[in-house]
């Protein structure tokens, strides 16, 4: 009993301690500027609560994607995160074992820091306001961007990783043994 009694005031005097509030992070805009009905039709955004109505977040810098000139074309800053990417993303689908080893092995625009980027910053690059997630990536200066699935570092369950799709932004699990795209990133400047 005494041991128990022990127990509860070192546990309760290390709980102000343990208890650690994070601060408040800058989360970007979503970059939805349309609002819909119930049905699906294009509504005005004004009451309606949603994304389009709120604009909620960080907005996005003019322009989102500056052209690295001091380390080539072949990377892009982007002007919201501070993240650099890859200019033109392997064209060639991998596993996501090798896609590691492939980031993690990069030498690109001077710099030998490349990685797999996690799923938040791969996300970070969709534009919920756009259809097709490819074809607005490669109209802000990127080439090569394909509407399919890239792989993340993120460990998802079991034999999976998390893959964000650029055809229509969607987030899922995909199983590591199969071939996705592999869109290296590191942490800019």
């Amino acid at each position: 009993m005494r041991n128990l009694h022990l127990i509860f005031v070192l546990t309760t005097s290390l709980l102000p301690f343990a208890v650690v509030q994070a601060a408040p992070a800058d989360v970007p805009e979503t970059g939805q500027l349309t609002c819909y009905t119930a049905a699906g039709a294009v509504t005005a955004c004004s009451t309606t609560g949603q994304d389009g109505d709120h604009l909620a977040g960080v907005a996005w810098p003019s322009p989102r994607f500056v052209i690295d000139i001091g380390a080539g074309v072949d990377c892009l800053t982007d002007s919201l995160t501070g993240l650099m990417w890859m200019g033109a993303p392997s064209s060639t689908p991998d596993t996501w074992v090798n896609a590691l080893s492939a980031a993690n092995n990069l030498t690109l625009c001077g710099f030998t820091d490349w990685r797999l980027p996690n799923i938040n910053e791969l996300e970070s690059l969709v534009n919920l306001e756009v259809t097709n997630q490819a074809t607005f990536l490669n109209a802000q200066g990127f080439t090569g961007v394909q509407a399919d699935l890239y792989w993340s570092s993120t460990f998802a369950a079991a034999f999976n990783a998390w893959v964000v799709n650029m055809n229509d932004g969607y987030v899922n699990g995909s199983n590591k043994s199969t071939t996705r795209y592999v869109w290296p990133v590191r942490a800019g400047r």
